[in-house]
């Protein structure tokens, strides 16, 4: 799924991110508004990952949604 749909299904998807990452809080979701580059900021901030390792993860996470 591309990022433009995501950042329009936002409400629906945030649960699913929810999911795979389980330190994103409600307020980390509102905030990040389905906004890539700003979720993986909270990403790395949150797991101590590496900007590479972030972008790779989404990458591999979005793929796998329907839509």
């Amino acid at each position: 799924m591309n990022w433009d749909k995501i950042e329009g299904e936002w409400k629906q998807l945030k649960g699913k991110f929810q999911q795979k990452w389980g330190k994103l809080t409600d307020d980390d979701m509102d905030r990040v508004k389905g906004h890539r580059e700003e979720l993986a900021g909270v990403l790395q901030t949150k797991y101590g990952k590496a900007k590479d390792q972030v972008e790779k993860e989404l990458d591999d996470f979005t793929k796998g949604l329907k839509g």
